[in-house]
């Protein structure tokens, strides 16, 4: 009778578990995907919100990079022309 009990605590152990990781399994996945962009946001200073935007539909924005100068008066290396010997 006890080994028969046994089985049956493990069984129900098995299933409540199961049940419980199909309904928490989502909320942590949530959760962490929540915090991870949270602390990507932070990081980089720009956190953005996908869920609040505040664009309109259809409206664009263009962004340009600054123009960066180049300087061809700095020196990088002298320039060594090589000969191959046989």
């Amino acid at each position: 009778m006890v080994l028969l009990q046994t089985i049956l605590i493990v069984i129900l152990v098995y299933y409540g578990l199961k049940l419980l990781l199909k309904w928490l399994a989502p909320k942590l996945l949530n959760y962490a995907v929540k915090k991870t962009s949270e602390r990507f946001g932070q990081q980089f200073g720009n956190p953005q919100d996908f869920d609040n935007a505040q664009k309109k539909e259809g409206e664009t924005t263009i962004t340009k990079k600054p123009f960066r100068k180049s300087n061809p008066s700095k020196k990088v290396g002298e320039y060594i022309d090589f000969e191959e010997i046989d």
